[in-house]
């Protein structure tokens, strides 16, 4: 078996109130790969980068596993670019500037070894896009997890709708969720985003943790404390990235197996922000993973003491 991620692969100039860093190499399909390299060593890669992006970058890629053959260069041209600024809570951001370069042509073909993946892995890219990848698959997968944003919401949401059905995990943020449902309630949003396809909703509220919807099941990650955080570019696609790698090596996708990869998942991400780009995903060991696993394992379990209710 193995992973199938398709997204950008980009560079990133941000600002935050904590310092500010020019062309770092950045794109969700970057973020996803070395966050599931962690726990799965057989992913294959799909993006389209310029001929400015770093051969070490692929190679740093291929010796965690990850296999590029479908991974477009196109010479003369330059990769895609984002560059934001941070507002001072690091929740709010603004774009300062997105260059689609070579994005502006992407129209990925799976190489005939990436059709039998089983595990599906959509970033963030036109709804178009990603139902193209899900009708080059040759065989039916055995899991699709879908990111996506209000962007396109916004202008392709048509799209969006007909591609829902064909989701088992959808992955969006609590405003995106209610943009998608109508819904306030994050209750009521995740009852009529079910209606729509998607098995799994995963609601990602940043530094306040992640909610996972199941049927009439919901399960709450909280948010690890964390002393610094310095960048909270691509901890989505590392949640992503950490939850589909511990999914794919654990070959279960049962709600009770989804929530301990939301916990995994969240791992990744409180990794990523904790310097700017891949500075720390690049460089983490087993002891420390695990130690942060715990970490969370002390922030969600309580011993119940049954006590008589008094006044009842």
């Amino acid at each position: 078996m193995s992973i199938l991620t398709v997204g950008t692969m980009a560079f990133d100039s941000i600002e935050t109130p904590f310092g500010k860093v020019d062309h770092v190499i950045g794109g969700a399909c970057t973020y996803i790969s070395w966050a599931a390299s962690y726990w799965y060593d057989h992913i294959n890669l799909v993006s389209i980068i310029g001929d400015d992006f770093p051969e070490s970058e692929i190679e740093a890629l291929v010796s965690r596993g990850v296999k590029t053959d479908g991974l477009v260069r196109v010479q003369g041209k330059k990769s895609f670019y984002w560059s934001g600024r941070y507002h001072n809570d690091m929740n709010g951001r603004d774009t300062l500037i997105t260059d689609l370069n070579v994005l502006e042509d992407f129209s990925p073909i799976l190489p005939k070894s990436f059709q039998s993946s089983k595990f599906i892995m959509l970033g963030n890219l036109t709804p178009s896009i990603q139902a193209s990848i899900l009708d080059q698959l040759s065989d039916p997968p055995k899991l699709v997890i879908l990111d996506t944003m209000n962007f396109w919401m916004d202008v392709a949401m048509d799209e969006l709708m007909k591609l829902l059905p064909r989701v088992d995990v959808l992955t969006v943020n609590d405003e995106e969720a209610r943009q998608l449902s109508g819904e306030r309630s994050l209750v009521k949003a995740a009852a009529v985003i079910h209606k729509m396809g998607p098995k799994y909703l995963v609601i990602k509220k940043g530094e306040h943790g992640a909610l996972l919807f199941y049927e009439n099941q919901i399960f709450f990650a909280p948010g690890l404390p964390v002393a610094d955080v310095l960048d909270p570019t691509g901890a989505g696609d590392s949640f992503a990235g950490g939850m589909v790698g511990y999914l794919a090596r654990t070959n279960d996708i049962s709600f009770n197996n989804m929530k301990t990869a939301i916990i995994y998942g969240s791992v990744m991400a409180s990794f990523c922000v904790e310097d700017f780009s891949l500075s720390k995903l690049k460089n983490l060991n087993q002891d420390e993973i695990y130690k942060r696993i715990n970490q969370f394992e002390n922030l969600s379990t309580f011993d119940v003491k049954e006590l008589t209710v008094l006044n009842s």
